[in-house]
């Protein structure tokens, strides 16, 4: 079984590796980043299962960008702050954060932490399909249906789609789209060019002028979700909506008082 996937974005490079070492040790993969710029960048690349985000970062607030990770369900969050109050870890989990810990902390505390987080990830069962609207994909089936109608792909098509509808609106480049739609290592950029023109022609209604997979100049593309029909959503059914992760509510330990 793959490992866990962790990102660690905190300012101070000898916390960063100490807690990147003792997650190793413990078998998880780890991701490093010391600022916010690198961390969209690692996290994009990588989309780890869980964040320790530091609350401090010397490029912007970690409280922003908790916030963007939690309106894109895109992984559970573990933040990491020196402010104790209860006002403080208020706010860093009403921005999202799934559990807070305050500095200094103890390492058996902190690996506590993280075991508990990443029970909740395991518990998780992978969707049978997504539904966007008038976009809908069977990851069982690996079968596509636009606007009612079924759209024939082929596996690599499928593949690159799926990608694309997992980022959930945000922009992939093509590397990293290479590295999570092909099943093998590909150096050619444009190979992603070609895929997409093919997709285009199969579920845009005017592919000279697409808008639903849109190009992002300078970066690489992205699945406009924004022009899908939003589906309904049942209240007493748990359903995958805009391709997020939904993940089950369990009990917290928020927050606990640590000897200086």
């Amino acid at each position: 079984m793959a490992s866990t996937g962790i990102q660690i974005i905190e300012t101070n490079p000898h916390l960063r590796s100490l807690l990147g070492w003792h997650l190793q040790q413990s078998g998880y993969g780890v991701y490093q980043s010391a600022d916010i710029h690198q961390a969209r960048e690692v996290f994009q690349g990588r989309q780890p299962a869980l964040v320790i985000l530091d609350a401090d970062l010397p490029d912007g607030d970690g409280l922003e960008f908790c916030s963007w990770l939690q309106r894109h369900q895109l992984a559970l969050i573990l933040m990491l702050s020196v402010r104790d109050t209860e006002a403080d870890i208020v706010e860093g989990l009403r921005a999202g954060a799934d559990d807070y810990l305050t500095k200094p902390f103890g390492m058996q505390e902190f690996l506590a932490r993280i075991e508990a987080l990443t029970r909740r990830i395991r518990n998780v069962v992978p969707p049978a399909s997504l539904d966007y609207g008038d976009l809908k994909i069977d990851l069982v089936q690996r079968r596509v249906r636009f606007k009612s109608e079924p759209i024939d792909l082929t596996p690599q098509e499928f593949s690159l789609l799926y990608v694309l509808a997992q980022a959930s609106g945000l922009p992939l480049t093509r590397l990293e789209l290479l590295n999570r739609a092909w099943p093998d290592a590909i150096d050619n950029p444009r190979t992603v060019d070609t895929h997409v023109l093919s997709l285009r022609k199969k579920i845009e209604q005017d592919p000279r002028q697409p808008n639903l997979i849109q190009t992002i100049r300078n970066v690489g593309y992205r699945l406009n979700l924004e022009v899908l029909k939003p589906q309904p959503m049942d209240s007493t059914e748990t359903k995958v909506h805009r391709g997020k992760r939904t993940v089950p509510p369990t009990p917290l330990v928020i927050h606990s008082t640590l000897p200086g």
